[in-house]
């Protein structure tokens, strides 16, 4: 079983009492009307929860991805699934950004008011239609021009733009076809968002979707976008790089999360299991439904371990890139079974929205081809942990 340290009990029992308060129907209210859960994000940028891995000198905790799993593990699971917990992922881990790159006066400017919920900075912009996952071929362009960069190009599937205050954008400083590696020549930027809608040159349009929904996405144009050339996050042309080292953070605190939607799903079968009474009996004293919970449980837990063992190697400084696509993936695998087994066990009331399972399901679906897909994490354990020949 996994050991914590009582700081990180009490930071588990702290969550789940404030999200104690956003009771199933608020979540159910929020994917059914596409609302964004503004409330329960204020909520836990007031108790300092979005600042987790700020350092205490710009105004967070001070706490490690360890902690952070921790936290948006147990909002997934109290029942807020993927709209909870990505409405404040994006909050609590895109500022690492201009942490780890930004200027000390950027720092200064941003990251105290990102801490304590003010200001939100959880929109990141990469993705391209004509890109993909090959993010070194996006087109999207930023012209230095004296002391701004004029941006022009579109994105796609760029989340919390309208939610936000702040923009992480990588778009590309040098053409592809004038660089040496096609890594290079890409930057990030720190968009104003109110800045660029004061100056009209952004577009946006929401991507219609029936996963996530409270979390929407857009597809975004930028048209002679002028971005202070103060606000280019670290070296310009080192974007590709400052990215990828983030990666595995991210797929640590997802595996959380998806780790959080397995126990949702299973605590709910459980519960309509032993309720739910069909010839004189309640429908769990049967195998056939208590073994796919059990299997379900007893991946989830492995998956689970798995993902501390990646957090805590983050704590210790140690290299985390098997253990964190390892993670990523078994976390994933075995949200797919419990959803799926959950929904089985409801029967036909499987796909009725009161009783959640089916938007878990949803949302698991949805683990295994964002932010990366099954087979790119396949690909990195088969070039990088086995040493196969590079697939693509």
């Amino acid at each position: 079983m996994l050991e914590f340290t009582e700081e990180q009990r009490l930071i588990r029992t702290e969550i789940r009492n404030l999200c104690a308060e956003f009771d199933g129907e608020y979540w159910r209210e929020k994917d059914r009307e596409k609302e964004y859960p503004m409330e329960f994000v204020r909520t836990l940028g007031e108790h300092g929860w979005l600042g987790t891995v700020i350092p205490e000198e710009y105004g967070g905790a001070g706490l490690d991805p360890l902690e952070a799993a921790i936290v948006l593990e147990e909002i997934t699971a109290s029942g807020a699934g993927f709209n909870g917990a990505m409405a404040c992922h994006g909050a609590m881990f895109i500022p690492r950004s201009v942490l780890n790159y930004g200027s000390e006066s950027m720092k200064r400017e941003v990251l105290p008011e990102i801490a304590s919920g003010e200001k939100l900075l959880q929109c990141f912009s990469l993705t391209e239609p004509d890109a993909g996952y090959d993010s070194t071929s996006i087109t999207t362009t930023a012209e230095r021009e004296g002391d701004t960069y004029r941006v022009n190009g579109q994105k796609v599937w760029t989340s919390r733009y309208h939610a936000s205050d702040y923009m992480v954008l990588v778009a590309r400083t040098t053409p592809k076809s004038e660089v040496e590696k096609k890594t290079d020549g890409m930057s990030l930027f720190l968009v104003d968002l109110d800045d660029a809608d004061a100056q009209g040159a952004v577009e946006t349009e929401e991507i219609e979707k029936n996963v996530r929904a409270a979390v929407p996405s857009y597809e975004v144009w930028f048209e002679d976008l002028e971005v202070p050339a103060r606000n280019l996050i670290g070296e310009e042309g080192a974007g590709f790089r400052q990215v990828m080292d983030g990666l595995n953070e991210e797929r640590v605190v997802i595996a959380a999360e998806c780790v959080g939607l397995a126990r949702a799903a299973i605590d709910r079968a459980v519960e309509y299991a032993t309720d739910r009474e069909v010839f004189d009996r309640p429908v769990g004293k049967n195998q056939a439904i208590q073994h796919p919970l059990a299997d379900a449980y007893a991946r989830m837990t492995s998956a689970r371990n798995i993902t501390y063992q990646a957090a805590r190697a983050f704590k210790e400084g140690r290299d985390v890139g098997e253990a964190a696509n390892v993670a990523a993936y078994m976390a994933r695998e075995a949200a797919s079974e419990a959803c799926d087994a959950a929904v089985q066990t409801h029967g036909g009331y499987g796909i009725a929205v009161e009783f959640d399972v089916e938007r878990f399901w949803r949302e698991a679906r949805l683990t295994r081809i964002a932010p990366i897909s099954d087979e790119m994490i396949l690909n990195y354990l088969g070039e990088h942990v086995l040493g196969l020949p590079r697939s693509y």
